[in-house]
């Protein structure tokens, strides 16, 4: 099984870089393999709206960067991990305008993400930690993806590049992440072919404007 992971963060080695590593080394224990992926340093622009996607139905944006490598990436992983650093209580620029459009593309297109398992991990110097977590759950949710929990908030806090190593709890949130996201992971794989996936159900919409 493997798991890809991305990094949200401009730093390639920062506090985010550190948190998605803690969970990964859980994994890694379990015979499960990491690649981590350096988002947060690319020169990624945002969703178009352009519906292409929807029309090509090829899997891919139309805006063609890495985020359709990325987008392969996450389809052929059992599990992914999504890593921000906090700005301005928000996820990072680069790392939304990644996730706004492979979200998109892989939900419109058979639902490529549908019972894989994803998890957030966010690095904090001080406050807006959980706005940030909530906002990269967002995107697992959409995807009907499978939300390994942990002990506490996924947040570790930390200032200067490594400092989130002094976070005790912070530590430990993210190895219970990480042994818990293993284990999902084996119910989800030991389970196929003995326990009926649920159909999958065609996306409605309603508008609310009369």
């Amino acid at each position: 099984m493997k798991v890809v992971a991305f990094n949200g963060s401009p730093k390639k080695e920062g506090n985010t870089y550190h948190g998605i590593k803690m969970v990964a080394e859980e994994l890694e224990k379990e015979g499960i393999e990491v690649e981590i992926i350096h988002v947060g340093n690319k020169v990624i622009r945002g969703c178009l709206a352009c519906n292409g996607c929807v029309r090509n139905q090829d899997e891919k944006c139309v805006i063609n960067d890495e985020v359709n490598d990325w987008i392969q990436k996450m389809k052929g992983a059992d599990g992914i991990i999504f890593g921000s650093p906090v700005h301005y209580a928000s996820v990072g620029a680069t790392m939304k305008a990644f996730l706004d459009r492979a979200s998109y593309v892989t939900s419109v297109n058979k639902s490529m993400l549908r019972h894989k398992i994803g998890a957030s991990v966010v690095a904090v110097r001080r406050s807006g930690g959980v706005p940030t977590f909530d906002m990269l759950n967002n995107y697992i949710n959409y995807a009907e993806m499978l939300m390994p929990t942990s002990n506490y908030w996924n947040v570790i806090h930390g200032a200067a590049q490594g400092e989130v190593e002094g976070d005790a709890e912070g530590k430990q949130i993210m190895r219970v992440l990480g042994k818990n996201m293993a284990w999902l992971m084996k119910l989800v794989e030991f389970g196929k072919g003995k326990v009926q996936e649920p159909e999958k159900e065609d996306k409605v919409f309603t508008n609310f404007i009369r």
